[in-house]
């Protein structure tokens, strides 16, 4: 009998990715010229957020994703947790972050999430505008 491997990062990102809807930089700028009511969230981390981020994204660093997403919890973010009939695109540096977190919001009932594939690393590759502004929190 042979003992299974326990899952890597790699594993559960892949996993993730097979369940969710992706999109280029250029399908997403589209997306944010078009789509009015479009939710961009930011899961990477404050510090990350600050070097530079797409126009009007909201920042919901991964490791609060659940309670901010959460209308039941004390803390979410309203924005957030009352979105899950808007469209809503979320991204981080590479896309892995991003594919978990689309995956957890469609598990939470959201209806419409798609994730940048590549992240914010390959809208930069490819020229793409970002916002550079300090957060005070």
């Amino acid at each position: 009998m042979t003992e299974k491997q326990p899952m890597s990062l790699m594993d559960f990102v892949k996993a993730a990715r097979a369940r969710i809807a992706e999109v280029d930089p250029a399908e997403l700028q589209k997306m944010m010229e078009e789509v009015d009511d479009l939710l961009l969230v930011d899961v990477r981390e404050g510090s990350e957020h600050e070097q530079g981020h797409l126009k009007g994204a909201m920042l919901v660093p991964r490791g609060i994703l659940e309670a901010a997403a959460d209308p039941k919890y004390p803390k979410h973010q309203p924005e957030l947790a009352s979105a899950r009939e808007r469209p809503l695109a979320v991204y981080c540096a590479t896309g892995g972050r991003s594919a978990m977190a689309a995956l957890t919001l469609q598990l939470m009932g959201f209806k419409n999430v798609v994730n940048l594939a590549g992240g914010i690393s390959r809208w930069q590759q490819e020229d793409r505008p970002v916002e550079k502004e300090a957060r005070y929190v």
